[in-house]
């Protein structure tokens, strides 16, 4: 049923979310000791649906496709968004386009002089732009890819009928325990890509990307750490990022870009010095910024014809 044993994880985690969700909605704990722990592992948990959804978008968890397409539902209640909504913004644009006018998320959209506001500020920066060429690519689908189209309806239904409930049933609980923690989720995932690419170099083999290699939090992120060897070969299992990692990027990239430590690296980065640099460690030039560049078809265009293919 699965395509890799490692995906037990997976489906713990997304459990664990759900059952978060019921015992407080269920309780409403009131004693801050408890209902503060218990939130911040509600975000945490949906941040790493969050996770999920990256990792099944290139590598599917299942076997049976239409476990998958289920699957991509139950992610979807996890983190707040549709799942298929993932491959334009980041499969077609992102990952083809990396840091290009094609790419919806590229840094160099933040641009404040405190660099801290780039960090705090990156998902509302770029998610109106990632939201509208999502609404774009949807309204193209529906004469080129059906069953894409048609899955990513479902997954609005499904999502916007689930939150209608819960919402009716108690504003307030779904304000704490569902809307916070799914926002959190967004601007996770977003700003982990800030995290990733500022001050890289695209045009490069091995230096376009930032690991983090400390165990920990690559435990906790099924290896989303290893982002360059994520790059090179998308549709390479989260399972087997470390050692990918180990033998055809390690010796060869610029040694600032493998980092150990992630929470140090947001300490020098954001707070002290707080300096916004390019990977070999000298200050970082922005390029002139222009709107972003179409890459989805019009009516006489096809996928190929921009570069992309839909996934």
């Amino acid at each position: 049923m699965l395509r890799y044993r490692a995906d037990v994880k997976t489906l713990v985690f997304v459990a664990t979310y759900f059952v978060l969700v019921a015992v407080q909605w269920i309780y409403a704990p009131k004693a801050l000791w408890l209902a503060i722990p218990l939130l911040i592992l509600t975000c945490w948990f949906s941040f790493f649906g969050a996770v999920a959804t990256h990792n099944t978008v290139h590598s599917p968890v299942f076997r049976q496709r239409w476990l998958n397409r289920v699957f991509q539902i139950v992610l979807t209640l996890t983190y707040g968004h549709p799942v298929s909504a993932y491959v334009p913004g980041h499969n077609l644009s992102h990952h083809k386009h990396t840091q290009t006018r094609r790419d919806v998320m590229r840094t160099t959209k933040t641009r404040f002089r405190w660099n801290l506001l780039n960090g705090l500020l990156f998902m509302p920066t770029v998610g109106k732009d990632i939201l509208n060429a999502d609404m774009r690519y949807f309204f193209a689908m529906f004469g080129r890819n059906r069953p894409w189209f048609w899955q990513m309806t479902l997954e609005w239904v499904v999502f916007l009928g689930a939150m209608g409930v819960l919402l009716a049933l108690d504003w307030q609980k779904f304000l704490i325990y569902v809307l916070i923690p799914h926002q959190y989720a967004a601007w996770g995932i977003v700003t982990m890509n800030l995290l990733q690419h500022d001050g890289c170099d695209q045009d490069s083999e091995y230096n376009h990307s930032r690991n983090f290699v400390g165990k920990l939090v690559n435990w906790w992120t099924y290896n989303n750490g290893y982002h360059t060897i994520h790059h090179m070969e998308p549709g390479l299992h989260w399972s087997l990022l470390p050692e990918a990692h180990a033998q055809r990027v390690a010796p060869h990239i610029h040694p600032n870009l493998d980092q150990p430590s992630l929470l140090a690296y947001l300490f020098r980065t954001f707070l002290w010095p707080g300096k916004r640099l390019r990977y070999d460690g000298t200050p970082l030039v922005l390029p002139s910024e222009g709107p972003d560049e179409e890459w989805i078809p019009r009516p006489n265009e096809t996928q190929g014809d921009l570069g992309a293919v839909p996934g």
